[in-house]
């Protein structure tokens, strides 16, 4: 069964298929920044932690999702259009996060209602950066729905 998240903790779900990519982000968050992630590395698994199905059917509806454009299974505009069109997800923040900084990417992202489109750094250095900054605007600065904590 999985721990429920403290009421002042954001649960952020990273869907990021590359362990180098995923772990350079995820050292970047700080121990203290009242957020707990949850990595998932598919389209697929994505879908079934969101819908709370096996094997994650107790699994904390996250606040903010880190979603990669190029994954297995669902791509990640596949599953940005799953969550944008479900009543119960569609006002969870979603951030594409990918390597492509090509114009038919960041139109299909946004057209499909992407809360922000970012551009993966490749340098440690500019990955903890784009998490401070991904960390000070969206759990200090944001006020996210609270309606996820009880879904």
């Amino acid at each position: 069964m999985t721990e429920e998240p403290n009421r002042s903790e954001t649960v952020i779900l990273h869907v990021e298929d590359n362990p180098a990519d995923a772990r350079l982000l995820e050292e970047g968050f700080s121990a203290d920044a009242g957020s707990r992630l949850h990595r998932v590395s598919d389209g697929a698994e994505a879908l079934k932690f969101l819908e709370q199905r096996p094997p994650y059917a107790d699994a904390p509806r996250p606040g903010l999702v880190l979603l990669d454009l190029n994954l297995p299974g669902h791509s990640g505009i596949e599953v940005l259009e799953r969550i944008k069109t479900d009543d119960e997800l569609k006002q969870i923040p979603v951030l594409m996060l990918t390597s492509s900084d090509a114009s038919d990417d960041i139109e299909a992202a946004y057209q499909n209602h992407a809360n922000a489109y970012l551009v993966k750094p490749i340098d440690i250095d500019e990955c903890e950066s784009l998490a401070a900054q991904i960390e000070r605007f969206w759990l200090h600065t944001t006020k996210l729905s609270q309606s996820t904590d009880d879904i």
